[in-house]
């Protein structure tokens, strides 16, 4: 399964800039396999993103923002869905992803199956 992050590489918003860092920097760090998708320069992942973040995602007005993460089709979050799951020590749960063996995650996981 392919994670794909929706960004905006020309972006004059400084905290979409900061949070698309903060996925991107995470997800490379931990060597989690994704694809970048541009929203700024191809208007058909803009139009995709759109169209593919959920009715109860959407923001009240406007065009949700990037970062959005997909798994091929299925539709994750936005950043602060990505920022909880982080935080709570649950990306690779976020992202449909089974957690490398040792991980807090896959230790987590691997309790809660035997209780």
């Amino acid at each position: 399964m392919v994670t794909c992050v929706y960004i905006a590489s020309s972006s004059g918003s400084l905290a979409i800039k900061k949070k698309q860092q903060d996925v991107l920097g995470f997800l490379e760090a931990n060597k989690i396999g994704f694809e970048e998708e541009d929203i700024a320069v191809n208007e058909e992942n803009r139009k995709w993103m759109r169209e593919n973040v959920p009715e109860n995602s959407q923001p009240a007005t406007g065009y949700p923002l990037p970062p959005q993460v997909f798994t091929e089709t299925q539709y994750r979050g936005d950043y602060e869905d990505f920022f909880e799951a982080r935080e709570n020590s649950a990306v690779y749960s976020f992202l449909g992803l089974t957690g490398p063996p040792g991980s807090k995650e896959t230790e987590a996981q691997t309790k809660q199956h035997e209780a």
